[in-house]
C-alpha cells in the first residue's frame, strides 16, 4: 500500500512539472506572439535579427526594444504579480473571494502612486515604494480589522469595495487638485501598458522578482498558515510573524505591479481560481501555475486588446474588467462568506 502511495505521488509530481514545463512554453510563445504582432508585423527572423543588433540598429530594432519588449515585459510581470498577490491573500485571509483590486489593495497602491506623481516623482525607485507602501498600509489594515473585529467573509469583501471607492475618490481628489498627478493619464485608472518605459518598469521588476523568489521558498508555511491559527501554533510556527511576512510580500507584489501597469482588474481573482481547480490547494504547485499562467493571460489579454480594433488600441484593462465582472459575480454566487456553496 505505502509503495503504491508513493508511485502514485510520484506521478503526480511529474505531471505537475509537466504542467509547469508546457505552461511555460506557451506563456513565451504568447510573449513571442505580443512583440512580432502589431500594426506593423515581424517576423521570428526580424525579431532575432532586433534582438541581436541591439537597440537604434534600424526600425525593428527600435519597435522591438522601445515599443513591444517594454510592453509585453510588463504584461507578463504584472500579471505574475497579480496573480501570485491574489493566491497568497486567499490563504493567509481564509477567502477565496479576496484579491488585492477587491479588497482595496490596488487602490492604495494607486493612491500612492497618484501621491508621488503629484510630488513630480513619475518614474525609478520613488514611484514602485510609494505604489508598495499604499498598498501595505491597506493590506496590513484589512487584516487588523479582520482579526480584531471578526467580521465574516462576505463583510470583508463589502468593506474592500467600500475601501476601493474612498481610496479611488482620494486619488481623483489629488488629481484635481494637483494638476501633475494627471500625467498619470486615464490609462492609469484602467491600467494598460502602451506609456510603460523602462525607467518605471525595471525596478518594479527588481522588486517582483524578489519577492517571488522568496514567496516561492515559503510555500510550505503558507499552507500551514492557510489551516488556521491553532493548527499553524500546534507545529510550532510563529503564525503573527509569517502572516505579516506574507501580507507584506502580497502588497509589494501588487504595489510593484500597479506602479507600471495601473489598476488592473481581476487577475488576481480569475487566475489562482483557475489554477486551484486544476492542480489543487498545496502551493508549492500552486503559485508557480500562478506564477506562469497569470503572466501569459494578461500579454494575450493586451496583445488581444491592442489587435481588436487596430490601429486603435483599447486598454486591457478594460477587457480585463469585461472578463472578470461576470467572473466575480459567478463566484460571489459559488461562494458564501468565502466558503464554497454546495
Amino acid at each position: 500500500m505505502r509503495t503504491w502511495k508513493s508511485s502514485c505521488s510520484k506521478t503526480k509530481r511529474a505531471n505537475w512539472w509537466w504542467l509547469i514545463g508546457v505552461s511555460l512554453l506557451v506563456c513565451v510563445a504568447v510573449m513571442v506572439a505580443s512583440i512580432c504582432l502589431g500594426v506593423i508585423p515581424l517576423t521570428v527572423e526580424e525579431l532575432v535579427r532586433a534582438l541581436s543588433q541591439g537597440p537604434g540598429a534600424g526600425w525593428e530594432s527600435s519597435i522591438v526594444w522601445y515599443a513591444r519588449l517594454p510592453r509585453t515585459l510588463a504584461s507578463a510581470f504584472a500579471g505574475a504579480a497579480l496573480s501570485a498577490s491574489g493566491a497568497v491573500l486567499q490563504n493567509v485571509l481564509a477567502n477565496k473571494l479576496a484579491s488585492s483590486n477587491v479588497i482595496g489593495v490596488n487602490a492604495g497602491a494607486g493612491l500612492g502612486v497618484t501621491l508621488c506623481a503629484a510630488a513630480g516623482v513619475i518614474s525609478g525607485w520613488g514611484i514602485s515604494l510609494a505604489a508598495f507602501g499604499g498598498s501595505l498600509l491597506v493590506v496590513l489594515g484589512i487584516a487588523l480589522f479582520v482579526r480584531r473585529a471578526g467580521v465574516s467573509r462576505t463583510t470583508v469583501i463589502l468593506c474592500g469595495v467600500a475601501l476601493n471607492s474612498i481610496l479611488n475618490a482620494m486619488s481623483e481628489s489629488v488629481s484635481v487638485l494637483v494638476p501633475d498627478a494627471t500625467t498619470l493619464g486615464q490609462e492609469f485608472r484602467v491600467g494598460g501598458f502602451s506609456s510603460v518605459t523602462y525607467a518605471r518598469l525595471l525596478p518594479a521588476m527588481v522588486l517582483i522578482a524578489g519577492a517571488l523568489l522568496v514567496l516561492l521558498t515559503l510555500c510550505n508555511e503558507l499552507d500551514i498558515v492557510s489551516l488556521g491559527d491553532e493548527t499553524a501554533q500546534g507545529v510550532g510556527l510563529p503564525v503573527r510573524q509569517v502572516r505579516v511576512l506574507f501580507l507584506v510580500l502580497a502588497a509589494l507584489l501588487a504595489g510593484a505591479a500597479v506602479s507600471f501597469a495601473g489598476l488592473l482588474g481581476f487577475v488576481g481573482l480569475i487566475v489562482p481560481h483557475l489554477a486551484r481547480r486544476v492542480v489543487g490547494n498545496e502551493s508549492r504547485w500552486l503559485l508557480p501555475i500562478c506564477v506562469v499562467w497569470g503572466g501569459g493571460f494578461v500579454t494575450a489579454c493586451d496583445l488581444l486588446a491592442r489587435l481588436m480594433f487596430a490601429p486603435h488600441e483599447l486598454p486591457v484593462g478594460i477587457l480585463m474588467s469585461i472578463i472578470g465582472g461576470p467572473v466575480f459575480m459567478v463566484l460571489l454566487l459559488r461562494y458564501r462568506g468565502g466558503h464554497r456553496n454546495d
